[in-house]
């Protein structure tokens, strides 16, 4: 089916905004002009390299410039970019590759200048996004220009409210499709700038957005707990932020109203997945929040909350979220038994329980597979996590099943503290077990000085079980 070509939407405003900056960093700036004639240029290199429509083509590329340059560059083509993470390598890029068999892997770039005539239409996906699925294997998630379109117009709009003179802190993993589309395709649609940060360091980001006066911030938990907690944090000027936006991972409410008090920006939370980037979210132009929910759907977005039996189930009962929308993956790249399991008829079964209030308000309470089951008991991490995270000392908590001869599975905790605080493993037991079901508060907490995660700064949950920490 044809479609038309995102990189061809974005020749649009090249045109409409010439010499504006599209792209800030530390080092200097890039324009709307510069952007189109390198990326443009690009495109002529990879025709050099025998590169034609309809390939696909691997690139790793950090948080730079010439990302969005090589990017842009491989859809002008009309081929299909395929985004990894650049500190992949070993076994772990080699499995990717062979999955995706690319045509070429892009990780350094030479830039030139040129001119490109896009066609407005093309027959070839846009992106593929790679996740892992719970066998391990590597799944490379396939979205239309449709869909890449349809889900940076959400983030733009309803999301964050963008407008050409916001400026928006370009921090998070552009590999990524939280920090693609948050930090750098929706600034391309809207007009507005892109502060672009190679690495996140407290230090990069205050610099950051005091020198370019940025205005929305994407991040994750971690990286606004992390700001928090810096010794340059009271001497920072955060006065432009208007607003700041998580993902990736669940943020804890506490943190939300602790970075609401100290900076008077709110966190405007969702949820989202690799296959379905942000169909539900709260909107920036809209106050509701409620501590125990992530938000509503985005509009054209569907929800289901489905039993075992495939049975749709009414408003406050718990079951899996399923959701249809147009932002969705069309499928994982050569999978047929993932797709089958996944997907059901254009809806992405999302392995997540939820239940969904009168209001339409969602609220997550576990992963499927997260399920711990003690002596019988079905015990969702997520419980717990909050309560230990109300406790004054935590910074952050995860849960997980431990093995357990006896009871299947046991309740094991992992925190990190907050600078100066003190507390011990049995306080900390003795903290919840006054607050939850017997069955429920964790036998065993181990407290650490970090706790492993991904380049999003999801908690790795998996590395805590076989006691990588």
């Amino acid at each position: 089916m044809m479609q038309e070509n995102f990189a061809h939407i974005l020749e649009r405003n090249a045109h409409r905004f010439g010499d504006k900056a599209a792209l800030v960093w530390e080092e200097g700036s890039l324009s709307w002009t510069e952007l189109d004639r390198w990326s443009s240029g690009f495109a002529h290199s990879l025709a050099r390299q025998g590169v034609r429509p309809g390939d696909k083509v691997a690139m790793l590329i950090p948080n730079r410039w010439t990302f969005p340059v090589v990017f842009l560059g491989i859809l002008k083509l009309g081929a299909t970019v395929a985004s990894l993470n650049p500190a992949l390598k070993g076994e772990g890029l080699t499995e990717i590759l062979a999955d995706l068999k690319p045509k070429l892997v892009i990780n350094e770039v030479q830039v030139e200048e040129g001119s490109w005539e896009t066609p407005a239409l093309t027959a070839s996906p846009a992106l593929i996004v790679y996740t892992s699925g719970s066998t391990g294997r590597p799944k490379g998630a396939v979205f239309s220009h449709e869909a890449l379109a349809f889900g940076i117009r959400a983030w733009a709009g309803p999301v964050m409210g963008l407008k050409g003179e916001d400026v928006i802190l370009g921090v998070l993993p552009f590999a990524h499709n939280y920090g693609m589309y948050s930090g750098l395709l929706a600034p391309l649609l809207s007009g507005a700038t892109t502060a672009v940060v190679e690495r996140f360091t407290p230090e990069a980001v205050f610099k950051t957005i005091e020198r370019h006066q940025v205005t929305v911030f994407p991040g994750v938990a971690t990286m606004f707990r992390r700001l928090l907690n810096s010794p340059a944090f009271p001497c920072a000027d955060l006065s432009s932020l208007r607003l700041a936006v998580s993902g990736a991972a669940p943020c804890p409410w506490e943190l939300c109203e602790e970075w609401r008090k100290r900076t008077g920006t709110r966190i405007l939370r969702g949820y989202g997945m690799t296959e379905i980037p942000r169909p539900i979210s709260y909107y920036f132009d809209d106050p509701a929040e409620f501590p125990d929910a992530i938000g509503r759907p985005i509009p054209g977005t569907d929800i289901r909350v489905m039993d075992e039996a495939g049975r749709e189930l009414s408003c406050e009962e718990v079951g899996e979220l399923w959701i249809k929308c147009p932002a969705a993956t069309e499928g994982y790249l050569d999978a047929a038994e993932e797709n089958r399991a996944v997907l059901v008829d254009g809806w992405v079964k999302t392995g997540d329980l939820a239940s969904v209030s009168a209001g339409g308000f969602i609220r997550i309470v576990g992963r499927k597979r997260e399920r711990i089951l003690r002596g019988g008991f079905s015990i969702f991490p997520q419980e717990i996590e909050a309560v230990l995270l109300s406790h004054p000392a935590i910074a952050e908590a995860a849960v997980v099943g431990l093995p357990d001869p006896d009871l299947g599975e046991e309740v094991a905790a992992f925190v990190t503290l907050k600078p100066a605080a003190k507390t011990t493993p049995e306080d900390l037991v003795g903290f919840c077990k006054e607050r939850l079901a017997h069955f429920k508060f964790p036998r065993q907490v181990t407290i650490l000085e970090e706790i492993p995660k991904g380049a999003t700064g999801k908690i790795l949950k998996s590395e805590l079980v076989k006691g990588k920490f």
